[in-house]
C-alpha cells in the first residue's frame, strides 16, 4: 500500500513538474517581457522590453475594435489570459511640435500633461512590424501611486502596455502624439472599414507606417472610435521632415499638412480652418510658435527640451481643484531613432533611449 501511494505521489509530482514546464514554455515570451521591467525614474516611470506577441495583426485581421470595451475584451482574452481589465483613460492636456537641429536631424517634441500617473517606456520589435519606442500611461491599466509594477505579480497588467501608448517613434523615423480636445463630440465613424480606437490606432500606425503619408493613407482606410467618450487630435512627423495634424470634425477626417516654410505645433484646440481655436492651450501654442519662428525652426535637442519645459504645466485646475502637471516630456530624434525623456518635470534627469540599443 505504501509503495502504491508513493508511486502515485511521484506520478502526481511528475505531472505537476511537466505541467509547470509546459506552461513555462508556453508563456516564456510573456515571462521574459515581465522580467524585463525596470524602474528608470523614482517619479514612477518604468521601461519594458516587449518580447511577446501583443496580437495587433490578429486584432486587425478580425476587423479591429469599435470601442474601448471591445479592445479590453480582446486584450484581456489574448494577452492577459482572461484576467479582468478595465481601461480608464483620463482627461489630459499636451503640447507637441516639430523642429530640426543644426545637423539636419528632424525632432519631435511632446509634453504629456495630467494629474499624477505612473508611466512606462515600451520598447517593442514585432515580427511583422517596425521596432518602436513608445511612452504609455499605465494608470489606464489600474496603476497609481500605491500600486506600481514592482513585482512579477503586480506587473502582469503591463502586458497590455502597448495598447495604452500616448506617443512614440518607430525605426523608420515616424512619430506620433495624441492630444485631448474638450467639448467636442467624440469621434465615432461607422462605415465598413477597419475599426480601431484612439490608442489601438496609434499602435497600428507606429507598427506599420514608415512616413506621415503612409499613416494618412492608413487613417483614410479605417474608422476611428474615440476612447473614453472624448475627442482627440494627433500630430505626426517623420524622418523626411514631413508633419501633419489629424483632426476629426463631425466624424470627418481632416488632414492639416505642414506647408513649405511653415512650422507645425499643437496643443489642445482645433486648428482646422472652420473651427480654429475651439479648445484650450492657446498660450502654450503661442510660445511654441514664437520660439520656432524666432529660431527659424532650428533647435538643438537640449533647446527642444527647454522649449518643452517652457510650456510644461504645474497648476491647480480651478474647476476641479486637481493639480495638472507635466507627467513626461520627450524629444524624439526621427533621424537618429532616439528619445530623450524626462519624467515628472525633472528636467535635470534625462533618460536616453535608442532603437539601436
Amino acid at each position: 500500500m505504501k509503495k502504491t501511494l508513493k508511486r502515485v505521489m511521484i506520478g502526481l509530482l511528475a505531472a505537476v513538474i511537466l505541467l509547470a514546464a509546459g506552461l513555462g514554455w508556453m508563456f516564456r515570451k510573456e515571462i521574459q517581457t515581465l522580467n524585463s521591467i525596470q524602474k528608470v525614474d523614482d517619479y514612477g516611470m518604468y521601461q519594458i522590453e516587449y518580447s511577446a506577441d501583443y496580437g495587433l495583426d490578429q486584432l486587425v485581421a478580425s476587423g479591429g475594435a469599435s470601442s474601448d470595451s471591445e479592445l479590453v475584451s480582446y486584450v484581456a482574452g489574448n494577452l492577459l489570459k482572461g484576467l479582468p481589465l478595465k481601461f480608464n483613460i483620463p482627461d489630459f492636456g499636451c503640447s507637441t511640435f516639430q523642429a530640426q537641429n543644426e545637423e539636419g536631424d528632424w525632432l519631435f517634441g511632446r509634453n504629456y500633461d495630467l494629474n499624477y500617473v505612473p508611466s512606462m517606456i515600451v520598447k517593442s520589435n514585432p515580427d511583422h512590424g517596425y521596432a518602436s519606442i513608445a511612452v504609455a500611461n499605465i494608470s489606464v491599466l489600474g496603476y497609481n501611486e500605491e500600486k506600481q509594477p514592482d513585482s512579477f505579480l503586480s506587473s502582469i497588467m503591463s502586458l497590455a502596455a502597448p495598447y495604452v501608448m500616448m506617443d512614440g517613434l518607430n525605426e523608420m523615423g515616424f512619430s506620433i502624439g495624441v492630444l485631448l480636445i474638450r467639448g467636442v463630440e467624440p469621434t465615432n465613424q461607422e462605415t465598413d472599414k477597419l475599426d480601431l480606437t484612439t490608442t489601438s490606432a496609434m499602435r497600428w500606425l507606429l507598427d506599420k507606417a514608415a512616413t506621415v503619408e503612409e499613416a494618412i493613407g492608413m487613417l483614410e482606410n479605417m474608422d476611428m472610435h474615440a476612447s473614453a467618450n472624448a475627442s482627440y487630435h494627433f500630430q505626426m512627423a517623420d524622418a523626411q521632415g514631413d508633419s501633419a495634424v489629424i483632426e476629426y470634425v463631425d466624424n470627418q477626417l481632416r488632414v492639416i499638412r505642414k506647408e513649405d516654410g511653415e512650422f507645425q505645433m499643437l496643443t489642445n484646440f482645433l486648428i482646422s480652418e472652420d473651427v480654429y481655436g475651439f479648445g484650450k492651450g492657446q498660450d502654450r501654442y503661442a510660445i511654441l510658435a514664437d520660439t520656432l519662428q524666432e529660431n527659424n525652426g532650428i533647435l538643438s535637442e537640449k533647446n527642444a527640451m527647454s522649449l518643452l519645459e517652457a510650456v510644461s504645466q504645474n497648476k491647480v485646475n480651478e474647476e476641479t481643484g486637481t493639480l495638472t502637471a507635466t507627467q513626461w516630456s520627450v524629444v524624439y530624434n526621427n533621424t537618429q531613432k532616439t528619445a530623450k525623456i524626462v519624467a515628472g518635470g525633472q528636467f535635470g534627469n534625462v533618460i536616453e533611449v535608442s532603437l539601436g540599443q
